[in-house]
């Protein structure tokens, strides 16, 4: 991917653990590497087709400036965040907030701290078997619209499935969206388990009825196995009532697992069912 570097942009701002640095201020030198795609721009000779970096220059001394923060980690992660929100085109970015004789009793040229950040790309399986369910499902949707840092790119219809694993239950409604996000995998789930209980879903059985349910399936090509998560969703082969909406929204996305597209793998359990 193609790179835009700003180096060494001075910024005098109130940022530290120490009372007179965050009332006296002090100069910071702010380094920064956008990526994205410059092709167009590069034939067409069109600002516009690329991203300005007198305006990313100005938004990073503004962001600077306008909060004060103990930690430079924490002002380099909230610089990174607004560079990543403030145009589509920029796809990720690598940032480095030096502090210039960082106050520690020693002689030193300064402390800095580097970080890099990126857009990722994640689909979302959705369900809802009790009450007004397309609401629930809807809810989820508008709520993961509303979440910094998400951009819900597609969206399945929703489709009716029978209970799956205890049976003794009303249909579901299910679907899928795809999400771009700047949220590590377990902000993620932190941000659809508070989705599931502000929809009051209660975790009373095992695939019981629920308001909603919200799984992360892929989250980019990552293969990831915790406690609390696994992507891909381990079963998903298993379920039509998953592949079904992935397939509507993303028929050629291959599993990074079984290297195969939605849509041969959905093909693959219609058949095993025949």
């Amino acid at each position: 991917m193609d790179q835009i570097s700003i180096k060494d942009l001075v910024v005098f701002a109130n940022h530290g653990v120490f009372p007179e640095e965050t009332t006296l201020g002090q100069k910071f030198l702010l380094s920064c590497t956008l990526y994205l795609d410059t092709q167009k721009a590069g034939k067409t000779d069109d600002l516009d087709a690329s991203v300005n970096y007198g305006t990313i220059s100005h938004l990073l001394t503004q962001k600077m400036q306008e909060r004060t923060f103990k930690l430079i980690e924490a002002a380099a992660d909230y610089l990174a965040e607004s560079v990543l929100l403030s145009d589509p085109k920029i796809q990720a970015v690598d940032l480095e907030l030096k502090k210039p004789w960082a106050p520690i009793g020693l002689p030193l040229d300064c402390v800095s701290v580097r970080i890099s950040r990126s857009w990722h790309e994640a689909y979302i399986a959705l369900g809802s078997n009790l009450g007004d369910k397309e609401k629930y499902l809807s809810d989820a949707v508008e709520g993961l619209k509303n979440t910094p840092g998400c951009v819900v790119e597609k969206c399945s219809s929703w489709i009716t499935t029978a209970p799956y694993g205890y049976t003794d239950q009303d249909e579901f409604r299910n679907g899928a969206l795809k999400l771009r996000t700047l949220l590590s995998p377990h902000a993620l789930l932190d941000r659809l388990h508070e989705l599931e209980q502000e929809a009051n879903r209660q975790r009373q059985i095992h695939w019981g009825p629920r308001t909603l349910d919200l799984d992360i399936l892929f989250y980019d090509d990552l293969c990831l196995d915790d406690d609390d998560l696994c992507i891909p969703h381990v079963d998903m082969k298993n379920r039509d009532f998953v592949l079904v909406p992935l397939v509507e929204i993303a028929p050629y996305k291959h599993h990074p697992v079984y290297h195969v597209t939605l849509k041969e793998m959905l093909d693959e359990l219609k058949a095993r069912e025949r």
